[in-house]
């Protein structure tokens, strides 16, 4: 069940994840941000080089003008780096309705998009999905 909550341990940290979930994952000097759809996965938007997104891989992905919605399990995405839940605009903007966020998600997986650091980025990508709005602090 796609919207059911599970609790993922990644190198001694546990998490306790609901479907809508925003997860911020601490790069080496940056935030890459994904959204929890269920079942252990992740939905987040990719620049072809994003794994292993260490050194110039980090360059090459800033300056790709396109990206993918990939959907992976999440310790893939995370791999040894720190993470947490940081549904940060609740207060200032609801949520849409779960249901809706992982439905939008789940339908924009495979395709490419544009992206680009400062106005369309990973971060976008997902407040867009769970609050409507398209923002980035990045």
């Amino acid at each position: 069940n796609s919207t059911s909550c599970i609790r993922v341990k990644i190198p001694s940290v546990h998490v306790e994840l609901k479907p809508g979930d925003l997860i911020e994952i601490f790069r080496s000097c940056y935030q890459h941000w994904a959204i929890y759809v269920g079942d252990g996965k992740v939905v987040h938007l990719a620049p072809p080089c994003e794994h292993p997104m260490d050194g110039v891989a980090s360059v090459l992905a800033a300056l790709s003008d396109r990206a993918y919605v990939k959907r992976d399990r999440l310790e893939d995405v995370v791999r040894k780096d720190r993470y947490r839940v940081n549904n940060k605009h609740d207060e200032t903007h609801p949520p849409l309705p779960v249901s809706k966020i992982v439905r939008r998600a789940q339908e924009l997986v495979g395709r490419e998009m544009p992206y680009n650091l400062t106005s369309h980025n990973c971060e976008h990508f997902v407040m867009e999905l769970r609050y409507g709005v398209a923002m980035s602090d990045q």
